[in-house]
């Protein structure tokens, strides 16, 4: 019995572990055009970012002030262009600050840097070296976009591949369909309403609801094939309203979008405590994923779609969203469907996991609709 506690223990910490990992995504957005030689651009870096790296909160109050961003501009431009190198052939390029503003995104404000800069001569490849906050937060992504040559290429900047070469015939499908494929996977396994959504529906997966209770699933192949299923029907309605949004042939409000994820949230705990649906469990995956598709096309249009290629890369953005959550299914389910007999696993993992996840939705909901900060993430 100890033993069989120690297990269920280590399992539910296992579960539990990328929400308590998690954080708010930290993520810059830099933008350049480059015109024979000389070049343009503008890179919104959040504020947080910037208090965490050179401190702007002066007063310590847990509010940055216009006041204290304009105080600290001379470190936020020697900061950020200390992490940013470009050569244009091999010649490195000059880039200075020209303007600061303050820019509203979705996950809260941003200094805005305008840049300028000058090559040695007309750019035919253009080789960038991305530093900024890797060695503070190895998680933290920059999602670049780049004109140049009449060819728009996007990237996203990581600790591994930080340095990045342009140029030539502009950039190859399988390009395209590799950076957007890994981000689609790491938007999932990084996204921590997405994790949670996900861990109210994997939660009970094992265990099937009937009018006397849970009931044990009879085999592993039955029980990875209906969360399979409910997966898939996620991925396929979030997939549709992720290509409409991202396409810009639909806009709904980011605020209200996002309080409905919280609710998605909410339900998805609530519902294994409180049983409101038990039957056709695919249709209201699809029906959430419509949700959860608008919320995460915010990303995709802050990624930018490539102007050639642009089916590969949402095919690949969608593709990597489902591989992450199949895996998420190949891992979680085999270890869960181990303990389904346990009566440890709904008390100590079923019954906490629910009342987490209905929990930090509720929350989550109040902040987004009411614009409050209850959480830190």
């Amino acid at each position: 019995m100890k033993r069989a506690s120690r297990l269920a223990l280590g399992l539910l910490l296992a579960l539990a572990a990328p929400a308590a990992a998690a954080h708010a995504s930290s993520s810059s957005y830099l933008q350049l055009d480059v015109d024979g030689a000389a070049l343009q651009g503008r890179w919104d870096i959040a504020l947080r970012d910037l208090d965490s790296a050179i401190g702007l909160d002066v007063n310590d109050d847990g509010a940055i002030t216009w006041g204290e961003v304009r105080h600290a501009r001379a470190r936020i431009d020697d900061y950020a262009l200390s992490r940013l190198q470009l050569q244009g052939d091999a010649r490195n390029c000059t880039v200075r600050v020209t303007q600061l503003r303050i820019a509203e995104h979705a996950d809260g404000h941003y200094a805005a840097l305008d840049l300028e800069g000058h090559c040695p001569q007309a750019v035919e490849q253009l080789s960038l070296r991305y530093q900024l906050l890797f060695d503070l937060d190895r998680q933290h992504r920059g999602l670049l976009t780049l004109r140049l040559h009449d060819a728009l290429y996007t990237s996203v900047l990581a600790p591994d591949s930080g340095t990045v070469r342009f140029g030539g015939d502009g950039p190859s499908v399988w390009r395209v369909f590799r950076t957007y494929f890994h981000e689609g996977v790491w938007h999932v396994w990084t996204g921590l309403d997405h994790m949670l959504f996900l861990a109210g529906l994997f939660l009970p997966a094992v265990l099937w609801r009937t009018r006397s209770g849970w009931q044990v699933a009879p085999n592993l192949r039955g029980a990875v094939w209906q969360t399979a299923g409910i997966v898939t029907a996620f991925t396929l309605a979030h997939a549709t309203t992720l290509t409409l949004a991202a396409l810009g042939w639909v806009h709904w409000p980011s605020r209200w979008v996002e309080a409905a994820v919280a609710a998605t949230v909410a339900f998805a705990g609530f519902n294994n405590l409180v049983p409101l649906v038990h039957r056709r469990l695919a249709w209201i995956a699809a029906a959430f994923g419509l949700i959860h598709g608008s919320a995460i096309a915010s990303a995709l249009i802050d990624l930018g779609l490539p102007v050639t290629g642009r089916v590969w890369a949402l095919a690949a953005f969608n593709f990597g969203v489902e591989a992450a959550q199949l895996s998420l299914v190949a891992v979680v389910i085999p270890l869960t469907f181990a303990f389904r007999r346990s009566v440890l696993y709904r008390r100590a993992v079923l019954l906490p996991g629910s009342v987490l996840v209905t929990a930090v939705g509720v929350l989550w909901f109040v902040e987004r609709a009411f614009a409050l900060r209850l959480l830190s993430f």
